[in-house]
């Protein structure tokens, strides 16, 4: 893991499948990102980044809101199934892991300990039905096609602040 870090990030354009999941059941939007791809050669669209996960309300022992997102270019209109979004500009608290992503538990332990050391505030409420992030992300940085190995991927860890 590297050390984690400040970055101003700015806003982004994405398009993605919103779900609702439990720790059990990621796996039923992690699958959806070929069809997001699918989606986006259709229509000519390139990826302008990493795919992500955005965690948009967590309760680890409920239902997660999630979504499968590919960065794009500019604002584009979704359909009944893809949403169009725009990952919201400012300052984040980021951290690199390389291995495997079974490992980002404690990844995020670790950033989150290392915010709440420095006094950093998230961009995060508390709500019934869990913690509501304004941007909440893990970024996939290694191709699976290219790299099989899921011990060597590099994931980026992004949590927006509250200033």
């Amino acid at each position: 893991m590297s050390q984690p870090t400040l970055v101003a990030r700015a806003e982004q354009p994405y398009v993605a499948i919103r779900r609702q999941v439990t720790m059990d059941t990621i796996a039923e939007i992690a699958d959806r990102f070929p069809e997001i791809f699918g989606w986006m050669a259709a229509r000519g669209l390139a990826p302008a980044g990493a795919p992500f996960f955005r965690f948009n309300v967590i309760d680890m022992d409920g239902i997660l809101e999630m979504e499968a997102g590919v960065p794009v270019t500019d604002v584009v209109p979704g359909d009944d199934v893809i949403l169009s979004g725009v990952l919201p500009a400012g300052r984040y608290a980021s951290v690199t892991h390389v291995g495997h992503p079974d490992d980002l538990i404690d990844v995020t332990a670790e950033l989150l300990r290392w915010a709440a050391d420095r006094d950093l505030r998230w961009d995060m409420a508390p709500t019934p039905e869990g913690d509501r992030w304004g941007c909440r992300l893990e970024l996939y940085k290694t191709d699976p096609a290219v790299e099989p190995d899921m011990g060597k991927w590099e994931t980026e860890l992004a949590f927006r602040l509250d200033d």
